[in-house]
């Protein structure tokens, strides 16, 4: 109280403070034994948990620095207590100071505890955690997540004829095959340089498959890669499952995890090869790198050159000999027909011209194969004027004498760089767009004249001798980028509004979007706001920018939600939606495409898509073809003139099972259905049944459909029955025996089918049944002793067993009308996701 009172006001402001100071070093005086004692309690406490976590960190490998920096201050502390633990009373001046001392050691231990160990801790846990998730990956795959590893993965085929690749080749497999060295070994080219062939020759070579046996997994990544698609790919192959993914790290880090279980269970090193690296995207190829991961090589093609990895195979032009060897393979026509010989004269200029380019000599003397002597002239005096390889490419197409040829040359500019295009989806576009016959055979002699010409290439993944009559669901077509390049070079020579087709890539949030077309990304009154500003600014009612475009193919993804409003595609006949999301919703002003003939709506993830809105379609009257694929296939609605549905990875429960209409009142007059490979088909509903217009029914790879309904005799109009490698099938209606207009049955690969109807022989119209792969068949009805009535030949395409069936009853009844062919099935899976 006279403290108080003497500060407060009878000294002055000097004093105060000297007084203050000294009340204070009292009180830390007096407070010492107890500062002491606490401090003393805590370190006590403290000393046994510290030699635990020494003695885990041991047992665990894992770092005890930030321990022991925190032993080291526990160590200080006790031997300034047990210090201060001797004074006596006597030193009670020093009491205040060691106060201070004992306190300031209290603060470190605890900012060592509350920092290093913390950090620690945290680490050692995400670790924990890692490895956790690694053992749980090791557990799913003994009890249910078995690696089903099934050789390599997505290595396309090997070209026909290659040369100059030997001394490369050579030196690329030896680095390969080493046990140290770098890791990312880099091939580098000029485009159409050869890099993707070189690749593909080194993963199908003998010693490299000996080494790595299953472990070799090539991935195209392109210009504009998806990063988890690519590892979902890889997941694919490896489990038979691609999980999702919440970001590009945690597929990263899982991919980490599956590749050291890879290598920890099949005792193999890895091989990677990721194909059509561009500049900004080599960041994948770091992200890829898995340093943990022991005898992992990563071979990477690209145009660039990327100094950071040491190992580069650079690939040089062809030398004269082999450039000559190449062009002649190309030129030579393949039925051996008399066309026309140039003089080697003019095969060296022309030769010469093409700069050791294998893509060029591949186009040019595609191009050149069975021409006159004109064109080859007209060639050389194109090839001297231009240098470059797009120049020399441009010229293949200017001798073009088919201008529809050239046009379905440019469309294939559309589609992104590195995909396979399934061609049934050329079809349905050139089929309306040129006006070909329905059946699609026009639109193939176009895709085979490219293929010809070497300006797209044909894949086939499923092969038999014969092919099933019109039916191309095993058919790709592939396109070097160069190529794809010229394409959209040629198409995009026009204003925007005037091109006949149009590509608009409005993934990656919008960043793509064109100028021209306004997105709606930010939402409510501020979109609106921006969009009715910017429209003033240029015009102060600015009508819809009019785009006279046939063709519209729109790539987009979920974060991007534009609604398109400032463009009216009066026009657009074609329209595929290529989709990368798990949701999407149809925009309104597919309502204004009022020429709209072909929808296709195609899933680039691996999950199917949930289609909304769908509705819209209603207001479409021109609407005749719909491809989905990899969708979830909505209720449907009223598309009274749709003649094609085709539905492809399909979810159909929603459309089949619980739609508010009859499947034969939306879609009345259907003429074609095609489902193919979709896995919740089990019984195809009766109401198909009511569409009398059906001409073609084509229900594959549908493995877990059991029945088809009886009322299938009311299809009258029915022409082709397909159902093949439907497994689980194990009897056809016997009413399918009354459908007189069925003139190609196919049952191929329903391995279940116990019989067929007792009255098929009876068919008059059947001219081709295909049944290889049926083994549950073990007799036939005795109807099929009629084929000898009939004045056309039945073909039966079948394998051994199948043919020992028929030959059977051509030992007791004559069948002259009968020929049977037996194929041997070539079944490639390489295509499906997962083997990409």
């Amino acid at each position: 109280m006279a403290a108080s009172l003497l500060i407060g006001g009878a000294v002055g402001a000097g004093m105060q403070e000297v007084l203050g100071r000294a009340i204070e070093m009292v009180e830390k005086g007096m407070n010492f034994n107890s500062e002491l004692k606490s401090s003393t309690e805590t370190l006590d406490t403290l000393i046994p948990l510290v030699e635990q976590m020494k003695q885990l960190a041991r047992e665990s490998d894992r770092s005890i620095e930030a321990v022991a920096k925190l032993e080291n201050e526990i160590q200080k502390g006790k031997e300034l207590t047990e210090k201060c633990s001797k004074f006596r009373w006597w030193r009670f001046l020093s009491f205040p100071v060691y106060h201070d001392r004992i306190q300031e050691r209290d603060k470190k231990i605890g900012r060592h505890l509350s920092m290093g160990v913390q950090a620690q801790i945290a680490r050692d846990s995400m670790e924990t955690l890692k490895n956790v998730r690694k053992i749980l990956d090791i557990l799913g795959d003994e009890y249910g997540r078995r690696l089903v590893l099934r050789g390599v993965s997505g290595v396309p085929e090997m070209a026909e004829f290659t040369v100059g690749l030997d001394e490369p080749l050579r030196k690329l497999k030896d680095e390969v095959l080493k046990k140290d060295g770098d890791r990312v070994l880099l091939v580098t080219g000029l485009g159409g340089s050869g890099k993707s062939t070189l690749a593909k020759k080194l993963c199908w070579d003998h010693e490299v498959k000996a080494m790595f046996v299953e472990n070799i997994f090539f991935l195209t990544v392109s210009k504009t890669p998806n990063l988890k698609a690519i590892v979902q790919t890889l997941f694919e192959h490896c489990e038979g499952r691609a999980p999702e993914f919440p970001t590009d790290d945690d597929a990263v880090n899982r991919l980490g995890n599956l590749l050291r279980r890879v290598r920890e269970l099949t005792g193999r090193p890895i091989l990677l090869v990721l194909d059509d690296v561009w500049s900004g995207t080599d960041v994948i190829v770091d992200k890829f790198k898995f340093t943990s991961i022991p005898d992992y090589k990563i071979v990477v093609t690209s145009r660039f050159v990327f100094p950071r990895f040491s190992t580069q195979f650079p690939l040089k032009p062809l030398e004269n000999h082999d450039a000559l060897s190449l062009f002649h393979h190309f030129t030579q026509a393949k039925d051996n027909t008399n066309s026309y010989k140039p003089d080697e004269n003019l095969v060296q200029e022309i030769v010469r011209g093409c700069n050791g380019s294998p893509l060029a000599l591949e186009v040019i003397g595609g191009s050149l194969c069975q021409h006159p002597f004109e064109f080859w002239q007209t060639m050389k005096e194109r090839i001297k004027s231009n240098k470059d390889l797009l120049s020399h490419l441009q010229n293949c197409l200017d001798i073009l004498e088919d201008n529809k040829e050239k046009e379905c040359f440019m469309d294939l500019g559309l589609f992104p760089e590195d995909q396979r295009i399934r061609v049934p989806i050329l079809i349905d576009m050139w089929t309306e767009l040129h006006e070909l016959d329905e059946d699609g055979q026009k639109a193939m002699n176009i895709i085979h004249s490219l293929n010809t010409k070497n300006l797209a290439n044909v894949i086939v993944k499923r092969k038999v001798a014969t092919d099933v009559e019109m039916y191309y669901n095993n058919h790709f077509l592939m396109q070097h980028d160069l190529l794809r390049e010229l394409a959209s070079i040629q198409s995009n020579q026009e204003l925007i509004e005037q091109r006949k087709r149009l590509a608009i890539d409005l993934t990656q949030s919008g960043k793509n979007c064109p100028n021209w077309l306004i997105g709606q990304n930010q939402p409510g009154i501020l979109s609106r706001m921006l969009s009715f500003l910017s429209l003033r600014g240029t015009q102060q009612q600015q009508e819809q920018k009019q785009v006279s475009a046939r063709i519209m193919f729109i790539s987009t993804d979920e974060t991007f939600t534009a609604n398109w409003y400032d463009m009216n595609p009066a026009e657009t006949e074609v329209l595929i939606l290529n989709i990368h999301s798990s949701k999407y919703t149809f925009p309104d002003i597919i309502q204004k495409m009022s020429k709209l003939k072909v929808l296709i709506v195609t899933n680039q993830g691996f999950h199917p898509c949930e289609l909304n809105n769908f509705e819209l379609l209603v207001s479409l009257p021109c609407l005749k073809r719909i491809r989905l694929e990899k969708v979830s296939v909505p209720c449907l609605c009223k598309l009274r003139n749709l003649r094609n549905l085709s539905l492809y990875m399909c979810t159909t429960k929603h459309a089949f099972g619980s739609s508010d209409i009859k499947i034969s009142e939306a879609l009345p007059n259907l003429a074609e259905l095609n489902i193919d490979y979709c896995k919740d088909l089990v019984e195809l509903p009766s109401d198909f049944c009511n569409i009398t217009t059906m001409k073609k029914l084509s229900i594959t790879n549908c493995h877990n459909l059991c029945k088809l309904p009886q009322e299938i005799v009311m299809l009258q109009n029915l022409e082709v029955l397909r159902l093949s490698s439907c497994s689980h099938l194990e009897e056809m209606p016997e009413s399918v025996g009354r459908l007189e207009q069925i003139w190609c049955l196919d049952i191929s690969d329903c391995t279940s089918l116990t019989q067929l109807p007792a009255n098929i022989g009876e068919l008059p119209s059947l001219q081709k049944i295909y049944m290889w792969g049926c083994s549950g068949l073990n007799e036939l009805p005795h109807s099929v002793t009629y084929f000898q009535d009939l004045k056309h030949v039945i073909h039966v395409i079948c394998d051994d067993e199948g043919a020992a069936l028929w030959e059977h009853f051509t030992h007791f009844v004559s069948l002259p009308n009968l020929k049977i062919v037996k194929v041997r099935a070539d079944i490639n899976l390489r295509w499906l996701r997962g083997f990409q």
